[in-house]
């Protein structure tokens, strides 16, 4: 089969405001023997690409076409005869025309070429390429998080800050569904239905409520066993005054900046736990992304896991951009995708 010598992206050449997204014509992706190419059809929009953007996470190269997981179909495998041959090859599932997921930086554009033993995720065929782009950075997130940042159990108290955002929904829906009460806090009345209606018990209205007080009042006092916090400087001094003596803060987001350098002595008077996890270090060993991959499609195949997707942009510059905007200025809810196949 023929491929283009140029495709077409869209990223950035030097960090800034959503202007420096503009679209690219790249060279067609190096396939190296280990790899599989994939024919990108959707991408997902996620805070980080945002952080890559401005500069607060470096972006690894330039130009950089602004996504990290896209999904699509396979056009080759590998043509390493004994990648194909391994067993460990085999477990993970893929084939030519079969659909896949993939967690990869500067991602934006029509094909990519990834490394078989990465994250890199079969995606069944009950799985429309669609969802598992809607689902793959924020499922696996939320999954590993409340299974092993801290490991949700039946009548534990958490509280999901910004709780009808996309990880939000998926994290209030994960751990009701393994007995917990769900508190969460939002900006609106209709984000707190969608939350309600995505297992959340109680939804905190924080620019009318004062959330300390109302989750101390929730919890006898006691405060949450664990705080999943995407937002970060905003809302972290707070988690301590929330959190339950010997409970957990996850902070994995900065959504309104980052979280300034903390002592140890913040830690000693609850006895608390402090993470700041990211789901690829989660997801490091073949047995983990089988499992966890396994794991995600299986709740959403079967609607344990239902996903939100807020709107669909084209794979412009201009509609790169407007995606940028609108998920930073806190009015949408659930995930947003780029529409990358024609």
């Amino acid at each position: 089969m023929s491929y283009p010598a140029k495709i077409k992206a869209v990223g950035i050449y030097e960090t800034g405001g959503v202007e420096v997204i503009q679209n690219l014509e790249l060279p067609f992706p190096e396939v190296k023997p280990s790899d599989l190419l994939i024919k990108v059809e959707w991408a997902g929009v996620n805070f980080i690409d945002t952080y890559n953007r401005s500069g607060l996470y470096p972006a690894p190269q330039f130009p950089f076409p602004i996504a990290r997981e896209v999904s699509g179909v396979v056009l080759e495998l590998p043509s390493d005869q004994s990648v194909l041959e391994s067993s460990d090859f085999k477990s993970r599932g893929f084939k030519k025309g079969g659909r896949v997921a993939v967690a990869l930086p500067g991602s934006l554009k029509e094909y990519v070429a990834v490394d078989w033993n990465t994250t890199i995720y079969a995606v069944p065929d009950s799985i429309p390429t669609r969802i598992a782009a809607a689902a793959l950075l924020q499922g696996l997130t939320a999954l590993t998080q409340v299974t092993e940042s801290y490991n949700v159990q039946k009548g534990d108290t958490v509280l999901v800050h910004t709780v009808a955002g996309g990880v939000g929904l998926l994290l209030a829906q994960l751990a009701k569904g393994r007995g917990a009460t769900v508190i969460g806090t939002t900006s609106t009345p209709e984000k707190a239905a969608l939350a309600k209606a995505h297992g959340a018990d109680h939804v905190i209205l924080y620019k009318k409520e004062d959330t300390v007080e109302r989750v101390l009042e929730l919890t006898d006092g006691q405060g949450a066993n664990v705080i999943y916090d995407g937002v970060g400087q905003a809302t972290f001094d707070d988690d301590f005054k929330m959190i339950k003596r010997k409970g957990t803060i996850v902070t994995f987001g900065n959504a309104s900046g980052p979280v300034e350098p903390v002592k140890l002595f913040k830690l000693t008077e609850k006895n608390v736990k402090l993470l700041r996890p990211t789901f690829n270090n989660y997801l490091v060993t073949l047995e983990e992304r089988n499992d966890y991959s396994a794991e995600l499609w299986g709740l959403v195949s079967s609607g344990a896991l239902r996903l939100v997707i807020h709107t669909e942009y084209p794979f412009t510059a201009e509609g790169v951009r407007q995606a940028h905007t609108d998920l930073t200025s806190g009015k949408t809810t659930g995930k947003l995708l780029i529409k990358v196949k024609d």
